[in-house]
């Protein structure tokens, strides 16, 4: 499994949208310096999605993730592919028992097929749109995220990258 973590605020990505002529389509725009996480591990074969959303991005938070991910998939091992943030790599981080963790080299997010998931939900459940409250925003956040956890065949697609399956199975 690849495994990221995402902010997602209220700040929105105002973005071209279609309008019939002679409409123009109003887009709310918010700065709003308030944010939550998610964090995801998928299974590039399965097309399998772990997600969670938590407060922060830290080691207490991530021990959090893995525990979770290692609970619901309790029957197999687990090999984690992480990237090189800090809260991956203290000491206080301790893997469960059904898994190992693996960095990626640093520097390298273009590696971690994760990072495209994230693109894809900023683009298709995110842009051009405003949240209230923090709340309102990991609601939306939550939905969505269920939504691609339900899909494997699209998580599939973003994220089975030949390189990764070859080496994988060969």
């Amino acid at each position: 499994m690849f495994q990221d973590e995402a902010r997602f605020g209220r700040i929105n990505d105002v973005r071209r949208c279609w309008a019939p002529r002679p409409v123009r389509p109003l887009c709310q725009a918010m700065l709003t310096h308030e944010y939550t996480y998610a964090y995801a591990a998928v299974d590039v074969v399965s097309g399998e999605l772990d997600s969670l959303i938590l407060p922060h991005v830290n080691t207490h938070c991530m021990q959090l993730f893995l525990d979770e991910v290692g609970q619901r998939h309790s029957d197999k091992r687990i090999l984690m592919v992480l990237d090189g943030a800090g809260w991956h790599v203290g000491a206080e981080l301790r893997p469960p028992p059904n898994m190992r963790l693996l960095s990626l080299p640093p520097y390298a997010p273009e590696l971690n097929p994760v990072e495209h998931v994230w693109d894809e939900l900023r683009e298709k459940r995110f842009h051009n749109r405003v949240f209230d409250s923090l709340d309102a925003l990991e609601d939306h956040l939550e939905i969505a995220l269920r939504d691609f956890e339900a899909d494997h065949p699209r998580i599939q697609s973003i994220v089975a990258w030949p390189w990764i399956i070859d080496a994988l199975l060969n």
